[in-house]
């Protein structure tokens, strides 16, 4: 999460969208805790980088019912992109055995903007249309009959902003009740979870030691290295 958090400190214009559960898989009365110290750490280090420039959503069906991806897909810049099944923890990086394949794809893609991260990369097929694919489902634009081409939301800033709205429009349509005809979209602005000082205290050892331990040798820990 660091790297995340220096790019965005060093591009003022860089946007940071995540799309996470809404809720961890273990929900226990010490797991739940447990596991939600390293998502609060996390994601307070990325809005301390960033504010409003980092949004994080979880998703529901169209009956409101809390969708748990377990997927892991990273997108960079529509260059770089990745899926697998790795979570960005010590315990999935040292520890577990996990599978990821990274994908740089060499074809360039030809729709504006052609060079979205500034660096001239420019911008590639694999990773835009995976990009493109995921936000639609997401905004329910298909469903919409939305046409693909020419796609807005090639342009990262009109994408962020239009998960923006379809979360604000959808959380309103909760929040009144459900009254009326349900906005499009799956997404739902996440509100970060809470927990008292104490309770972050008497967690976080218990975090480090069985929800998220350090595989590395003692050697690498030492160096901070992998």
């Amino acid at each position: 999460m660091e790297c995340f958090a220096e790019a965005l400190t060093a591009h003022p214009g860089l946007r940071l969208i995540a799309v996470i559960p809404s809720v961890p898989e273990q929900d226990g009365r010490f797991t739940l805790p447990m596991n939600l110290i390293g998502r609060i750490t996390a994601l307070d280090r990325l809005r301390r980088a960033a504010g409003g420039r980092v949004a994080v959503y979880g998703l529901e069906n169209h009956v409101g019912t809390p969708v748990y991806v377990h997927a892991k897909v990273c997108v960079i810049d529509d260059v770089w992109a990745s899926v697998g099944s790795d979570n960005i923890n010590l315990r999935s990086w040292t520890h577990d055995s996990e599978l990821t394949c990274a994908v740089l794809d060499e074809s360039p893609d030809p729709r504006e903007p052609c060079d979205p991260g500034g660096l001239g990369d420019g911008a590639r097929s694999f990773a835009r249309d995976l990009r493109l694919e995921l936000m639609r489902e997401h905004l329910d634009l298909d469903a919409l009959g939305v046409p693909h081409a020419p796609d807005a939301l090639c342009d990262p800033l009109k994408a962020f902003d239009a998960f923006t709205a379809s979360a604000a429009a959808l959380d309103a349509w909760h929040d009144n009740g459900r009254h009326g005809p349900r906005p499009p979209g799956r997404l739902r602005a996440y509100r970060r979870p809470s927990l008292s000082s104490t309770a972050r205290t008497l967690y976080t050892p218990l975090h480090r030691r069985f929800v998220d331990p350090d595989g590395r040798p003692f050697g690498l820990r030492r160096r901070n290295e992998y």
